[in-house]
This record gives C-alpha cells, sequence and structure tokens, in this order.
C-alpha cells in the first residue's frame, strides 16, 4: 500500500541529502540536493510554480525517496553522480558527461601536481571531487606559494638529468622552481615537499597552516597589509576546506554496501551500490521479524533478494559484520578508512528510514505506536510488565524555604496532566530531600489506595540511591513493595538505580525509553518548580502586606487571588487596586509602595 505524499513529506529528515521524485510507475522523474530535506521538498507543495513544467512535474510525483549525507557538499556531489546515472526526465543540468574536478599528483619521478577532470588508472593520486574550480585553485595558489614545484611537463629521469637534456625555464628565475631539471633540487628534497602537500590534500595541514600563517605575520610586520590579507583569506579558505567527499572516491572500486538496523519487530536493511568509487543506487527495505531471529539472519536473506532484485554481479560486498554468502563472494568488515565511511553512511540511512516509518506510524496508528513503545520500555528497563501508566516525583525548595513536591503521570507514554499533583510538603523541617520525597510517595499512594484508584507500574524518583532508598521505605509502609516497579534517575550521567542494586543502569542515549524518562523527569522538574515559586511569591506578598496599617487577613486574601505577587501588585495603579479592595484600602498600599520605594537624598 503506497502511503500518502502529505505524510512522506511530514515525516522527511532536516539534513543534507538528495531527493529523488517518483511518478505512478515508479518512474524516476526528478533528483535535487538539499541543505535540509523536509524543507526543501515541501517548498515544492506549498507554494504556485510560474513555471510551468515545475507545476507538471508535482502533480506527477507519487512517491518520494531520499538519502541522507554528511554535508550539503556531498549532497551536490551525490546529486551529479545520479542524475548521470539515472538521467531523469525533468533534470536539465548535470545530464552531460562533465565530471566535477580533481587534484593529481602524477605518479612519475619530481611528480606534477595539476587539476583535471579525468582519472588515468596509471598509479596516480587523485584528491576530490571538488564542487567548484575556484576551491581547486585557491589550494594550488597556496600550496605554490608555500611549495616551489614544477610546472613543465618534462621526463625528469636520471639518465635524462645526467645529460644535461634540459635547461632551467623563468619559473626558476623568478623563484617558482628550483630546478630539478638540471639537478638543482634533488628527488629526495622534492618528494618531502610533495608529501607535505599530500597532507594538506587529505586534510592533515596543520604544520603547512602554521607556515602560513608565519608567513602573513612575517607580511604585516613588513608593512606588507594588502598581501597579508590575501593570505588571510586563503588561510580561511583551507581552514573550512574538506579535505574528503564519501560520495566519491577514486580508491573504492565496485561494491556493494549493506547494513542493518533493527528494534523489536522489524529490521531496516540499506544497501547502497558503489560503481568507480561513486554512488549510483541506494535502497531500504523493511523485514518483520519473527521470534528468535538474529540480525545476521536477517541481513543475509536481505543481502540475497536484493542481489536477485537489481542483478548485482559484484565480488565484494561490505558488511557491519561477518556473514555467509558463500565462497564466491568477498565479505568485508571495515573498521578504518573510506570503506568504513561508506559504510557508516549507509548505516545512517538505515536509521533514518527507521525513523521515518516511525513518525509515520505515530501519525496514522497512534495505538500501534504505543504499543511499541511500551514493549521497548519493558525490554529496556527489565520490567515484568508494560509500563501503561508512569508517574514521576520530583522535590523543589531553596535552603528548606517554601518545600513543594510535584508527581506528573504519563498513560501510554504521554502527559496526562489531568492527574499532575501538585503536594506542600507538611512533615519535613530544613531542606531535606530524603524526608520530602518518603513523605510525598507515602501521602500519594496512601490517598490511591484508600480510594482505590488505579497504582501506576512504574514510578521513577527523580534523584540517586538517596531519594530511592526514602521512597522504598513508604512503599514499605503501605506494603506496596515488589509490586510497583521503581527506579531512581540520578541528573549527572544519567544512571537508572534499582533497589538492592549497587550498579546502575545506563541507556543508550538516543533510546526511545531515556528519552521518555527524562521527559517525565523534566516535566516533574518543570511543575514542581512552578509550584514552587508560586507559593514563595504568594508568601512573599504576604509578609509584605502584613507590614501594611489597617490591612487584615481578608484583604491579604483577596489581593492574592488577584495579583499573585508582589511585582504586580507593586506595579499596579491606585485605581487598579480600588476595583479589588476600595479606594480607602487602595490608596493605603499604593502610599506604603511609594514611601519604601522613594529614592534616598
Amino acid at each position: 500500500m503506497q502511503t500518502p505524499l502529505e505524510l512522506q513529506i511530514q515525516t522527511l529528515p532536516d539534513n543534507p541529502g538528495v531527493y529523488q521524485y517518483f511518478d505512478k510507475d515508479e518512474k524516476i522523474l526528478y533528483v535535487g540536493k538539499a541543505k535540509n530535506l523536509k524543507k526543501r521538498v515541501q517548498s515544492y507543495f506549498t507554494k504556485n510554480h510560474d513555471n510551468y513544467k515545475t507545476s507538471v512535474l508535482v502533480k506527477k510525483i507519487v512517491s518520494i525517496k531520499h538519502i541522507v549525507v554528511p554535508t550539503e557538499t556531498d549532497a551536490l556531489l551525490l546529486e551529479n553522480n545520479l542524475i548521470k546515472k539515472l538521467q531523469p526526465r525533468y533534470n536539465v543540468l548535470l545530464k552531460d558527461d562533465k565530471t566535477y574536478p580533481w587534484i593529481c599528483i602524477k605518479r612519475e619521478p619530481f611528480s606534477r601536481i595539476f587539476p583535471t577532470r579525468n582519472m588515468v588508472k596509471d598509479g596516480s593520486e587523485y584528491f576530490g571531487p571538488y564542487t567548484s574550480f575556484k576551491t581547486v585553485n585557491t589550494l594550488l595558489d597556496l600550496i605554490k606559494e608555500l611549495y616551489p614545484l614544477r610546472t613543465c611537463s618534462y621526463d625528469l629521469s636520471k639518465g635524462n638529468i645526467d645529460s644535461g637534456k634540459y635547461k632551467v625555464c623563468l619559473e626558476y628565475h623568478i623563484g617558482n622552481c628550483k630546478g630539478p631539471c638540471e639537478g638543482y633540487e634533488s628527488l629526495e628534497e622534492y618528494q618531502n615537499q610533495v608529501n607535505a602537500i599530500r597532507e594538506i590534500l587529505k586534510g592533515n595541514f596543520k604544520e603547512s597552516l602554521k607556515d602560513f600563517k608565519t608567513l602573513m605575520t612575517t607580511l604585516a610586520s613588513e608593512m606588507m597589509f594588502e598581501e597579508a590579507q590575501k593570505i588571510k583569506e586563503k588561510i580561511e579558505v583551507l581552514e573550512n576546506y574538506q579535505s574528503r567527499s564519501t560520495i566519491l572516491n577514486p580508491k573504492i572500486s565496485n561494491i556493494d554496501v549493506f547494513s542493518i538496523v533493527s528494534d523489536e519487530g522489524m529490521a531496516y536493511v540499506n544497501f547502497l551500490q558503489i560503481s568507480h568509487g561513486a554512488i549510483i543506487r541506494s535502497h531500504t527495505m523493511e523485514i518483520k521479524k519473527k521470534l528468535e531471529e538474529t540480525d545476521e539472519e536477517l541481513l543475509e536473506l536481505a543481502i540475497v533478494e536484493l542481489r536477485e532484485r537489481f542483478h548485482l554481479l559484484t565480488r565484494e560486498i561490505v558488511v557491519p559484520f561477518e556473514v555467509d554468502l558463500g565462497e564466491n563472494v568477498k565479505i568485508t568488515v571495515p573498521k578504518l578508512g573510506d570503506k568504513k565511511q561508506i559504510l557508516d553512511l549507509s548505516i545512517r540511512n538505515a536509521k533514518f528510514y527507521r525513523m521515518d516509518q516511525l513518525k509515520q506510524i505515530k501519525i496514522v496508528d497512534p495505538d500501534r505506536h504505543a504499543n511499541r513503545i511500551m514493549a521497548q520500555m519493558k525490554k529496556d528497563l527489565r520490567l515484568s510488565v508494560e509500563p501503561r501508566h508512569i508517574e514521576c516525583f520530583d522535590n523543589s525548595n531553596i535552603q528548606g524555604t517554601n518545600p513543594v513536591a510535584a508527581c506528573v503521570v504519563f498513560k501510554n507514554g504521554k502527559a496526562s496532566k489531568k492527574d499532575y499533583r501538585h503536594f506542600n510538603i507538611k512533615t519535613v523541617e530544613g531542606p531535606d530531600d530524603f524526608a520530602s520525597m518518603e513523605e510525598v510517595v507515602y501521602r500519594r499512594y496512601k490517598r490511591l489506595l484508600d480510594e482505590k484508584e488505579e497504582l501506576p507500574q512504574l514510578i521513577i524518583i527523580d534523584g540517586g540511591k538517596g531519594q530511592l532508598s526514602s521512597a522504598l521505605k513508604s512503599l514499605d509502609d503501605l506494603g506496596l513493595r515488589g509490586k510497583i516497579a521503581i527506579v531512581g534517575i540520578a541528573k549527572r550521567l544519567e544512571e537508572l538505580f534499582y533497589p538492592d542494586d549497587p550498579i546502575p543502569l545506563y541507556l543508550d542515549k538516543k533510546s526511545e525509553t531515556l528519552k521518555i524518562i527524562q521527559q517525565l523527569r523534566n516535566e516533574a522538574h518543570r511543575f514542581g518548580i512552578t509550584h514552587h515559586r508560586d507559593k514563595r511569591s504568594k508568601s512573599a506578598l504576604k509578609n509584605s502586606l502584613e507590614s501594611i496599617p489597617g490591612i487584615g487577613e481578608k484583604t491579604m486574601i483577596t489581593l492574592l487571588k488577584h495579583f499573585k505577587s508582589v511585582k504586580r501588585l507593586q506595579k499596579a495603579t491606585e485605581n487598579e487596586i480600588s476595583d479589588v479592595v476600595g479606594a480607602s484600602k487602595a490608596k493605603k498600599i499604593t502610599d506604603f509602595y511609594m514611601t519604601i520605594n522613594k529614592p534616598l537624598l
């Protein structure tokens, strides 16, 4: 069943990437790149297009696929690859055979370094690709200023140099070359410079950058400010220079990359097809999991199916772990390097696809979404039942003044604000969070038991072992220990503490279970702080009003209900106060505040 187009757009990620539009027959219509996929694609459907071709395109779009990449530059390069490979009907630009530029270090004695659009497999090194020749020329200019290299195309073999076949040219006389053609520079010295340039092109340019900055400082000290400014601009370009694109890498030949991301019920397998170092296809498939199926088993099945579907004959496959596909296929599990970068990109796309699907389920089928979250929380928190009803407690006071506590309630993973409760601490004096927690937990569940209300499946205590132990005392007193699961969450490392277990549980920082617990904790903190501030404000107002002659308790209560705080009362006009307590009392109040706010002479 085709997902509605509006839902597809709504669940797109806010990341750089490439989007592909397809028609009802699943034919590719258009390929585009974006810094923010969601905003870019939405723009097609939220405005009227003056261009007739664009209007026709939008009417034909039935489905959208996307590939997430690390940067906008990568998106531009990937867009170029896909347009040249797929030749979409509505793409006009980038359909020719023109490619992005590279920088070549030629494999020869006294290596030349030059820009090119064509890669020749002769052992030379290629760096890039770059999105414009401006970046290439800037880098080459920087290199030229720091390292004098030859620009000629002579064959500088040892025999030719020893025989005196070549003579130095103008470049030598103006200082741009050290004359290796006549043996004025040794091969070792020259290649040391080439090695330094290679590091710059790889992105490891700390030492070279230091030399540039020294040159800039020297020029500035010699009052050559225009030249120093030019060097400064080039340093900025170099500092922002991205050394290598994951999207195109000439060191990687023809390989297929597979990765898998799974949860309780589903697995998502992403496939990237690499041809001559470029990504030419991306596809993600969903697999419904059966009991006890491992990721290794699911990935093996998916690889076999995808290779048959896309008629893949590649001899090398890159995967995150070992799989058994027979002897005719080379399995690579990279740990570092270029292939690891491509594998990480595949995993990233599998994760984003999973997120998109979960967002769609949340919108279309909220009950299914809640069931999945509850099942995940049960597993992650090692509970005996799903935590459909969760309550979280937090204390709030300032040096023991106006102590309050808050209890917030989540049902099926969502806040149930009508069930939130405030507590004023009654039996504790001074700043004692442990005793306050013991009192509040006891009062909450004593009342629920007395009123025969539903008890939660999980209690979360905002605090470490101390607060958790205090809450446990109350559960013991009520006979509820073991009947309700209870955990404490410590803020510093987001540790989860369990009763009678000295070792805390650490959840994945990106897990949905931890996010819900953090949401509960933050909501309890917000709710408690709000109540504490209101109470503190009312206390200050009451103390302030007690100092005014002729203002009794009834008047105080009336003013408290209306103005809420001292600040609001002080800013109120006499007429505004008069509307609440009458003209006579209003005059007494305004005169009092005028006196205490009067500046000293």
